[in-house]
C-alpha cells in the first residue's frame, strides 16, 4: 500500500484507471482547512465539477480527521454541496473511498513517473520506488485510507478496481527490475517472484511504520529496505 511523495496538485476531477495498482494524499497541502462556502440548492455542481469538489473535499476531511471519523456530512460541508448531493454521486461512505483512493493512486503514479524521468539509473529508480511505496511518517493519511479501504467488503467492480490498483506497484517494479537486469545493473533474478516477496518486504515495514514500532525511532526504514533489496539484485563479483 504505497504512500507518497509531496507533489503538485491533483487533478480537477477523479479518474478510475481502467484495468487499474497501488493513493496519494498530499497532506501538506490537504491538512490546510478549505473554506467552506453556504449550500446553494439552486446552484449545486454536475457531473465532473461535483465530483471533483467531492474529491478534493473529501482528501482535505480525511487529512484533518482520519478516515474512521469520516462523514458525509463533512464533506459536503467543506465541497459547499448538500449532503444528498454527495450521496447521489457516491451513494455510500465506502465508494467514496475507493474512488478518492483510485484517484489520488493516480496522481501519486503520475509524480512517481515524473521522477523516474528524471532518474539517472535503474538504481535511482529503484530508490524512489521505495520511497513511493513506504508511508512518510506514523500515520500517513493516504496509507490510513488504503487500510480502511481494503478492510471493506466490495462487491466485483470494487473488487476489480483495488486489483488493479494493487498490480500496478508489481508492474513497476517489474519494469525496473528488468531494465537493470538487461543494462547488467541488476543480478539476473526471476522478476515475478522478487516482486512478489519485495512488496510482501514494504507492506510489512509500512504496517511497522505505521504503527509507530520502536525500531524505526533511530533507524530509516527506507533505508534499511533499500539495502536489502540491493544486496540480493548486486551482480555477481561486485562488491
Amino acid at each position: 500500500m504505497p504512500t507518497s511523495e509531496p507533489g503538485p496538485a491533483r487533478p480537477q476531477h477523479p479518474v478510475l484507471p481502467e484495468g487499474v495498482k497501488g493513493a496519494g494524499i498530499d497532506a501538506s497541502a490537504a491538512s490546510r482547512p478549505a473554506a467552506t462556502a453556504p449550500v446553494d440548492r439552486k446552484r449545486q455542481p454536475s457531473g465532473d465539477e461535483a465530483r471533483g469538489r467531492a474529491m478534493r473535499a473529501a482528501i482535505s476531511v480525511i487529512a484533518e480527521k482520519g478516515t474512521a471519523a469520516l462523514r458525509m456530512s463533512d464533506i459536503a460541508e467543506r465541497a459547499g454541496m448538500s449532503t444528498g448531493h454527495i450521496l447521489y454521486h457516491f451513494g455510500k461512505k465506502d465508494r467514496l473511498l475507493l474512488e478518492v483512493l483510485a484517484w489520488s493512486q493516480a496522481d501519486l503514479w503520475d509524480r512517481f513517473r515524473e521522477a523516474c524521468d528524471q532518474a539517472a539509473s535503474p538504481a535511482e529508480k529503484l530508490d524512489l520506488f521505495v520511497r513511493f511505496y513506504l508511508p512518510r511518517h506514523q500515520g500517513d493519511e493516504r496509507y490510513a485510507l488504503w487500510t480502511q479501504v481494503l478492510a471493506q467488503r466490495h462487491d466485483e467492480a470494487g473488487r476489480q478496481i483495488l486489483t488493479a490498483l494493487l498490480d500496478g506497484w508489481d508492474e513497476r517494479l517489474g519494469a525496473i527490475l528488468r531494465e537493470g537486469r538487461d543494462l547488467g545493473h541488476f543480478a539476473e533474478v526471476d522478476v515475478a517472484e522478487f516482486t512478489i516477496r519485495a512488496v510482501a518486504m514494504l507492506s510489512g515495514l509500512s504496517e511497522d511504520v505505521m504503527f509507530g514500532r520502536s525500531r524505526w525511532q533511530d533507524t530509516s526504514a527506507h533505508a534499511f529496505a533499500l539495502s536489502a533489496l540491493e544486496r540480493e539484485l548486486r551482480p555477481t563479483g561486485q562488491a
